[in-house]
């Protein structure tokens, strides 16, 4: 027997002449579609923040290396570096394509070379030294006549997503 509430309904889902929706409507792909979209630009980001840490993470392991460099090389020439010879604050420039290194202090002979070297690095890709840290990177050397020596490494680590953008390292060393 029939149902006489469904019979005389005019929206009656299986009477003649109505057809059930079949498939997705224009309004659910667009609703799904805003979603993937939402969920691709958030993976976006993530992938970006991952990448700037990165960087600053390899910034920081590239300071140990330069740090440790120079301080093999004060180790070679252990005798100027406890006359201070070594001793001076390098700065790291690059004006246009033009690398530079500037010191506080006038050195010559083999500590001069050594720390222009340390603070150019290689010229090779990716370079070395000091120029490795970008733009503005200094490097301070400080030895005593005991063979305490301080080595103070400050750089722009502004592609961080947290923290100071100046960051300094400080590694002191007996010869």
């Amino acid at each position: 027997m029939r149902n006489p509430t469904l019979a005389n309904s005019k929206s009656a889902p299986f009477e003649k002449g109505h057809q059930s929706q079949v498939g997705a409507g224009l309004l659910e792909i667009l609703i799904a579609v805003l979603v993937l979209s939402i969920g691709f630009l958030g993976m976006s980001t993530l992938l970006v923040r991952s990448m700037t840490n990165n960087n600053s993470a390899m910034a920081h392991t590239q300071t140990s290396v330069v740090t440790y460099a120079i301080l093999d090389s004060l180790r070679a020439n252990r005798t100027a570096a406890l006359n201070g010879d070594y001793d001076t604050t390098a700065t790291f420039k690059l004006t246009g394509s033009t690398p530079s290194c500037s010191l506080s202090t006038n050195l010559t002979g083999r500590p001069d070379t050594e720390v222009q070297a340390w603070c150019l690095g290689s010229g090779g890709t990716p370079p070395g030294g000091l120029a490795a840290l970008g733009n503005g990177a200094t490097g301070k050397i400080d030895c005593t006549s005991n063979g305490d020596c301080t080595v103070t490494v400050t750089f722009d680590d502004s592609r961080a997503t947290a923290g100071s953008s100046t960051q300094t390292f400080v590694t002191k060393a007996m010869l």
